[in-house]
């Protein structure tokens, strides 16, 4: 099998390919998160947390996005919080450090185990089309008429937001609730201008009508616009 190690401590990387080696596992190693993103698809990924240039959970995220390849997380973060994250985006282990290299062989052995076929295989977009639109959430990709349309992540959590309630009133306030957490703002300004974004990029195949002084709702359009 061949891993690849994502891991910035060289004191911890020296130990870890050693031990892996003993027990007949080929290593790649690289040091950072853009490294590890652009390295070709192995058996299975092991993933510091604490990179240098992106968060490791940035990284498992965009990881699973590409593919099922196995990756059991390995950091030095026991917080409960921590653990649920990483596995909630994909990780398929969570193992704290420090730990024993018999374990972590256990768990890579456990998790291979249920990847059967070996090397990660790409994920087929799962699209949920509203009309015109289509909506890939694990790749955070939007498509209109079959041609994909670049949005920030904010616009993106937005879409998403209203979509999961179509045809729904909601409030300003609940909006930013759950899209901005909106301990940090003052106003809600900056919801009309990300509703002003997604109207021009959507072209009204989704439609966000206002309610005045209450809130927005999302509509689905399938009839091409008239000439």
């Amino acid at each position: 099998m061949h891993v690849l190690l994502v891991e910035d401590d060289p004191y911890v990387v020296g130990p870890l390919r050693r031990g892996l080696a003993r027990y007949g596992y080929d290593v790649s190693w690289v040091c950072t998160g853009e490294a590890a993103l652009a390295s070709p698809t192995l058996d299975l990924v092991l993933l510091d947390l604490g990179l240098p240039d992106v968060d490791g959970l940035d990284v498992c995220r965009e990881l699973r996005a590409r593919s099922d390849v196995p990756l059991i997380v390995i950091s030095g973060r026991d917080s409960e919080v921590d653990r649920v994250v990483g596995l909630e985006l994909g990780a398929d282990d969570y193992l704290v450090k420090p730990f024993l290299i018999r374990e972590l062989i256990a768990r890579m052995r456990a998790v291979h185990r249920r990847h059967p076929g070996g090397k990660g295989v790409a994920v087929a977009p799962r699209l949920e089309v509203y009309g015109r639109v289509a909506v890939d959430r694990r790749a955070h990709r939007v498509f209109l008429d079959g041609t994909e349309i670049p949005l920030r992540p904010k616009e993106f959590a937005l879409l998403v937001f209203l979509s999961d309630r179509l045809e729904a009133l909601v409030t300003r306030e609940v909006i930013m609730d759950c899209v901005w957490d909106s301990n940090g703002f003052g106003s809600t300004r900056t919801l009309d201008v990300h509703v002003a974004a997604l109207r021009g990029k959507l072209k009204d195949a989704l439609a966000i009508e206002c309610v005045r002084g209450v809130g927005f709702r999302m509509v689905v359009r399938t009839a091409l616009p008239s000439a």
